[in-house]
């Protein structure tokens, strides 16, 4: 837990505790000692009975069903770890679900971004510039939570290039190394920025009220092309982008923060650069919208 936000602490522990809860529901509570590969298997069919659709009634995510079974799974091999008995056969090893749906989310098309995400009034009257927000995610590939943890530190506008920084905070750790990176703005994403200049202190590491307000604004408004489309679909949408106007692999790795299994060479490439490749893709502003977002 070190290094995690009061909120990222809540949230990893909460998804812990709720395997085991279940578990005691499910079973009982037992001795950790105690729990015999029936235990777990029993709590396994439960899990199923759960994931398998059924009249009237919509299955549950087996992802869910993964990751509680696989936190007792966790939680028992790092306790017998903890004691020196490593070698104990884990009651709960082998027991996963196969998911057979597509997870995958889709990216938002360049026309409907441009028509109806971008329309003047589109987002208005959000809380908190949730707006501002999710324009900066457009141009940026970042994801939400990112977008909404930056401080003034991370906002270089007076640079000949403007940019944000993506990094951990002593009190705030980010998904992987692989996500510490500075990105340049362009188009929406500036424009929005330089609005916010001091960052979003309203959904400062509050990821799940960022989410909410977003998914009812693009629900209620019509703004999402299907039910699968979410707002990570902008993230997708921009890395679709890149990809399609043949940008560099390495440089869409490095720009998204992902990791990159091509040998490291350089920095990345100057800002003047990741800028000029970036406006290759970058969505135009339409005539009229930065005053009508500065009005707002």
């Amino acid at each position: 837990l070190i290094g995690k936000s009061e909120t990222q602490v809540r949230a990893w522990k909460k998804t812990k505790r709720r395997g085991v809860q279940y578990f005691i529901d499910v079973v009982g509570d037992r001795n950790m000692r105690d729990i015999t590969r029936q235990d777990a298997q029993q709590y396994y069919n439960w899990w199923k009975d759960r994931v398998l659709p059924k009249p009237g009634r919509a299955a549950l995510s087996t992802k869910t069903a993964n990751r509680d079974v696989g936190n007792m799974r966790l939680l028992y091999s790092a306790y017998f770890k903890y004691i020196g008995e490593e070698d104990r056969p884990n009651p709960f090893r082998n027991l996963t679900f196969k998911d057979r749906q597509s997870t995958d989310v889709p990216p938002f098309e360049e026309n409907w971004v441009r028509d109806k995400v971008l329309a003047p009034g589109a987002l208005s009257g959000l809380v908190g510039d949730a707006d501002l927000i999710l324009f900066a995610l457009i141009e940026t590939g970042c994801r939400p939570g990112e977008i909404a943890n930056l401080l003034e530190e991370d906002i270089h506008l007076r640079d000949n290039v403007p940019y944000i920084s993506i990094r951990p905070k002593k009190d705030r750790e980010i998904k992987t190394v692989s996500s510490i990176r500075d990105i340049p703005l362009v188009g929406v994403s500036l424009e929005a920025l330089r609005i916010a200049p001091k960052g979003f202190a309203h959904y400062r590491d509050k990821p799940d009220l960022l989410s909410a307000n977003l998914m009812t604004a693009f629900k209620s408004r019509g703004l999402f092309p299907s039910p699968a489309h979410k707002i990570y679909s902008f993230r997708h949408s921009f890395e679709k982008r890149m990809q399609e106007a043949d940008l560099d692999y390495g440089f869409r790795c490095m720009i998204m923060g992902h990791a990159n299994s091509r040998p490291a060479y350089g920095d990345g490439g100057s800002m003047d650069y990741r800028r000029d490749q970036l406006m290759k893709i970058a969505h135009p502003v339409p005539d009229g919208w930065v005053s009508a977002l500065r009005r707002r």
